[in-house]
């Protein structure tokens, strides 16, 4: 099991979205992202590409202007 942080700090929609699904297309099932963002749509728009590609939200932690979610991959892979 492995742990990516993806950066996506400072980037708008759909960018951080993209930038989770091509660090989740290199991992395994159980591995574990956290995604760093700073745009407040992906409190919504990540989750949503997590329960249609099958992987978990683990955790949301918003702090100031950042946002970290944690996210388990799941069987599927993408």
């Amino acid at each position: 099991m492995s742990a990516t942080v993806v950066d996506a700090r400072h980037l708008l929609c759909p960018l951080p979205v993209i930038r989770t699904q091509d660090a989740v297309e290199k991992l395994q099932p159980g591995d574990a992202v956290q995604v760093l963002c700073t745009d407040p749509g992906v409190v919504h728009d990540i989750p949503a590409w997590c329960r249609v590609h099958g992987h978990e939200v683990c955790d949301i932690n918003e702090q100031e202007y950042e946002i970290a979610i944690s996210i388990r991959v799941g069987a599927s892979g993408s």
